[in-house]
């Protein structure tokens, strides 16, 4: 296991921003747990880097930096109502969800081209075309930097939010994301909630698992960047969630606002046309912009150029344009890691 010093991070982020680690080690096999563990406990600070996908890196990033690529799918059992899984953390989550699909495991087609990882998909509690992640977890196994032991927290004691959970709660450099286990059940039934899924013309007849997945990669493919192709961080700002009076206000002012009662009564606002119809579609800023097809999602047209400061300028102008048309303001998905300048050469423990 091997440290790089001042290694690039531009190449294992989504975003590619132009940003340093201090110090970068990979963690490619659970073998390596202690010797990581050993080394790690010589940085005062500690980063975990899964796929990259939800991510925006400051120009330097201190301490150590773990890049987790662990690998494996395992069928742990059958019971009555479910088919249980254990995924390691650095499984590509699109990957996980065509397996579960070809192997009749029913429920994750609504998340199928949803970059990143197995492992950070419990951090932002992923969801898509009415479904979240949350539904399925059984447990995430942990290392538990804080308490320097090894367990598993409950689906419960994930504390599972709307794109949030105690992960992305505590911060970076508390726990590192080892396993999460999966009940996949039976009793399948679709979910056709969202407007895309409804009209889409290959869901109008009897539905199968297939049908879903197939559809929602053909309405993904049509409207979001490939990272491969188009550096992006996916959907950049969460849905706002208002309480229904204010929801109402807004309705009145707008009255074609896509807007979504949830079941606490609260309503869910669509990011993506807030941005529109504040003029973001397509709209660039320097080396950044919203993308031309999905204004929720934040563009990088200069991969390994453009940085941090490119994105707290765009941020800037948005976040004033949705209080001016709106007056919401609409909070970041991704995680932001890392410092704007490095504070000193080592953060090594002597």
């Amino acid at each position: 296991m091997k440290i790089q010093q001042e290694a690039s991070l531009s190449g294992l982020h989504s975003l590619r921003l132009c940003a340093q680690a201090q110090h970068l080690v990979f963690f490619d096999h659970v073998e390596q747990l202690p010797q990581l563990l050993a080394l790690a406990a010589q940085f005062e600070q500690i980063q975990v880097l899964a796929g990259g996908s939800n991510i925006v890196f400051a120009p330097w990033v201190p301490g150590l930096t773990i890049c987790v690529r662990t690998q494996g799918i395992y069928y742990q059992q059958e019971t009555e109502l479910a088919h249980h899984l254990v995924v390691e953390a650095g499984t590509s989550w699109h990957d996980l969800v065509q397996y579960s699909l070809h192997q009749g495991w029913y429920g994750l087609e609504n998340l199928a081209l949803i970059p990143g990882t197995v492992g950070a998909a419990p951090v932002q509690n992923i969801g898509a075309y009415g479904v979240e992640v949350k539904q399925f977890i059984r447990w995430v196994e942990v290392w538990d930097w804080q308490q320097q032991r090894q367990y598993r927290l409950t689906a419960e004691q994930c504390q599972f939010s709307y794109r949030d959970s105690i992960f992305k709660a505590a911060g970076p450099g508390r726990w590192l994301i080892l396993r999460v286990a999966f009940a996949l059940p039976k009793a399948w039934q679709p979910v056709l909630s969202y407007p895309d899924l409804r009209t889409a013309p290959e869901l109008q007849q009897q539905v199968t698992a297939q049908d879903i997945f197939s559809a929602v990669c053909r309405i993904r493919q049509s409207k979001l960047p490939d990272p491969e192709v188009l550096a992006n961080a996916g959907s950049f700002f969460k849905n706002p969630v208002l309480d229904a009076g204010q929801a109402a206000v807004l309705k009145e002012q707008w009255p074609d606002l896509r807007a979504f009662e949830q079941p606490d009564q609260s309503v869910k606002l669509a990011a993506g046309w807030l941005l529109e119809r504040a003029g973001w579609k397509g709209r660039r800023v320097g080396p950044l912009g919203m993308h031309r097809k999905q204004a929720l999602v934040l563009v990088n047209y200069e991969p390994g150029q453009a940085d941090w400061h490119d994105i707290s300028n765009l941020k800037d102008k948005i976040q004033l344009d949705m209080q001016r048309y709106f007056g919401l303001q609409l909070e970041q998905e991704p995680v932001t890691l890392g410092v704007a300048q490095p504070a000193a050469k080592s953060e090594a423990r002597d």
